[in-house]
């Protein structure tokens, strides 16, 4: 397998959580998303992925882009260990706990949203900081109050195993330290984020331990 990537992408994270978890080999791919006005949209991986975004996944010739929908699929082709669980209500619960950050938190604070709001409508870093962190603590304020519901243990977002959920949270909180966030408001996300980040695979998945890792990129 080979993992279209960027050190930094919270999405690509993503998937080097589920790869990590799984115990999945795979070839790094870099994509940077800042060079030469990002290599995401060049000629070579357009073709790959017309979407222009990272991560993308190739498998024996299949590829797939949208980390959870790559989640999803390694879930399907490689289900051991199962990072949803086995009852259909508490997989539907994870699933929305997993989307709750993936398409409501992480959506509104992305590059391309970053970029379009300095370089299009003028706005400047402390009005770009302030949107990232209004929408990440309205989305973590939410998820606060279900992790209180769901978690078995209070070292996950569900039950007392890794899930889908999990895979999501590590990458939004690195965002959130990103942007200067306040995160005293979620001690239970705090809590289960920083057990998960101890975990050997959320390790290796971390965005200083990639190889296109860059301590002066933005």
């Amino acid at each position: 397998m080979k993992l279209y990537t960027y050190w930094r992408s919270s999405a690509a994270y993503r998937v080097r959580i589920a790869l990590e978890l799984k115990g999945l080999s795979y070839e790094s791919v870099p994509k940077h998303l800042l060079r030469d006005g990002g290599e995401q949209r060049r000629a070579d991986y357009l073709e790959l992925n017309p979407q222009g975004l990272i991560p993308g996944l190739e498998d024996d010739g299949f590829f797939l882009g949208q980390s959870l929908a790559i989640c999803e699929y390694l879930e399907e082709t490689r289900p051991e260990p199962p990072l949803l669980p086995t009852d259909p209500r508490d997989r539907a619960t994870v699933r929305s706990m997993a989307l709750a950050i993936a398409c409501d938190i992480h959506p509104l604070n992305n590059l391309r949203v970053q970029q379009y709001l300095r370089d299009e409508l003028g706005q400047g870093e402390e009005t770009v900081a302030r949107w990232t962190r209004h929408w990440i603590s309205r989305g973590f304020t939410a998820l606060e109050v279900l992790v209180a519901r769901h978690s078995a243990d209070g070292r996950h977002c569900f039950g007392t195993s890794v899930t889908r959920a999990d895979v999501c949270l590590v990458p939004q909180r690195y965002n959130a330290r990103r942007a200067r966030t306040d995160l005293s408001p979620y001690p239970r996300l705090v809590a289960v984020g920083a057990h998960l980040e101890s975990l050997p695979a959320f390790a290796a998945a971390r965005p200083e331990a990639q190889p296109d890792a860059q301590a002066d990129a933005q």
